[in-house]
C-alpha cells in the first residue's frame, strides 16, 4: 500500500506545506537538519519550530527562554496546569507534555484554520492532555476557572504584532484571576529602538505583580536591534539566579534584568491601560531576511 499524502509530506525533506489560514498564508517548512522537524511561518514571519521526534527540543531562542521558565516553575517532572495564549504549532505545549507528563494544558489560539493545519500535519501525542480553544485570548481566559493555572504563557501575535488589548493592566487582571496563588506569568514581547513598548510592558507587569524579570540579548537591551524579550512575573520570589545561569549558557546568550536595574531601565514609564493601549510595533522587514 502506498504512503498517504501527509506521510509523503513528512518524509520528503524538499516538500513544504503551504495553506491559507485565518491569519494569512501559513507555511510549514521542513528542517533539513532534523528528520521530522518543521518551522511554521505566517506571511513569512517565523512563528514556531517543532521536532515531532523530540518535542523537548526548542530551536527558537525566545522559546528556549520560555522553556527555562517552565523548567523552573516547579520541581523537575511535576505536572503543571498551564494556559497558553497563542498556539502557533503548539511547541511549548508539546514541551510541557514531554518534560512534565500528566500535565493539563489549555491552549487559546484564535486562528481555527491554523489549529486544523497543525493538528493534521504535526499531530499531537495521543497521551498529551492538551485542549485547544479557537477564541480570542481574553475571551479564552474568561473560560478558564479561577485560580486554575500554575503558569500562563502569552505568545500572541497578529501580523507580527501583539494586539493592543493584550498589553494592558486589565488584561493582566484577567491573567491573575486564573493563576493560582504563587503562579507565574510569562510573555513573549517584541520591540526595537527606542524600546518604548518594552518599557511600558515592564511597567504594566510591575503594577500587577510583586516580582518582574526580563530576558533579552545584549543587542535588544542596548536598543541596537529589533528582537524578542521574555517577561516573567509573579507575586513570589522569582528564580533569577538560575534563570540567569541558564540563559547565559544558551547558544544565543540572554541577559536577565531584575529589581533595581530593571526599574532603572523602565525609566518611569507608565502602566498601560485599555484606554491607551496600542499594538506592539511592527518589525522592520530586515528582521525576516
Amino acid at each position: 500500500m502506498g504512503k498517504s499524502r501527509n506521510s509523503r509530506r513528512r518524509s520528503a525533506a524538499a516538500e513544504a506545506v503551504v495553506e491559507a489560514v485565518d491569519g494569512g498564508l501559513a507555511q510549514l517548512i521542513p528542517d533539513p537538519d532534523r528528520g521530522r522537524a518543521w518551522t511554521l511561518l505566517i506571511d513569512g514571519a517565523p512563528q514556531s519550530h517543532v521536532d515531532l521526534d523530540d518535542p523537548a527540543y526548542l530551536s527558537f531562542e525566545y522559546q528556549r527562554r520560555l522553556g527555562h521558565v517552565i523548567d523552573l516553575v516547579a520541581p523537575q517532572g511535576r505536572p503543571l496546569q498551564v494556559v497558553h495564549l497563542g498556539g502557533g504549532a503548539l511547541t511549548l505545549a508539546r514541551y510541557v507534555a514531554a518534560t512534565r507528563p500528566r500535565s493539563t494544558q489549555q491552549v487559546v489560539e484564535r486562528d481555527a484554520a491554523l489549529v486544523q493545519l497543525v493538528r493534521r500535519e504535526l499531530p499531537l501525542d495521543a497521551n498529551a492532555r492538551i485542549r485547544v480553544r479557537s477564541v480570542d485570548a481574553r475571551d479564552g481566559l474568561g473560560r478558564v476557572p479561577e485560580a486554575w493555572a500554575d503558569l500562563v504563557i502569552a505568545d500572541v501575535f497578529s501580523g507580527a504584532r501583539t494586539p493592543a488589548h493584550l498589553t494592558s493592566t486589565e488584561f493582566l487582571d484577567a491573567v491573575r484571576r486564573v493563576l493560582r496563588p504563587g503562579g507565574t506569568y510569562a510573555a513573549n514581547l517584541a520591540d526595537g529602538p527606542p524600546l518604548t513598548h518594552l518599557r511600558g510592558q515592564i511597567a504594566t507587569a510591575g503594577a500587577r505583580f510583586a516580582e518582574v524579570a526580563v530576558v533579552a540579548d545584549a543587542g535588544v537591551w542596548r536598543g541596537k536591534r529589533f528582537g524578542n524579550a521574555v517577561l516573567v512575573a509573579a507575586d513570589v520570589q522569582l528564580p533569577v539566579a538560575e534563570l540567569t545561569r541558564r540563559c547565559a549558557s544558551d547558544p544565543h546568550p540572554g541577559r536577565v534584568e531584575h529589581g533595581r536595574s530593571l526599574r532603572d531601565f523602565t525609566g518611569g514609564a507608565a502602566a498601560v491601560t485599555d484606554a491607551v493601549a496600542v499594538a506592539s510595533p511592527s518589525p522592520p522587514p530586515s528582521v525576516f531576511r
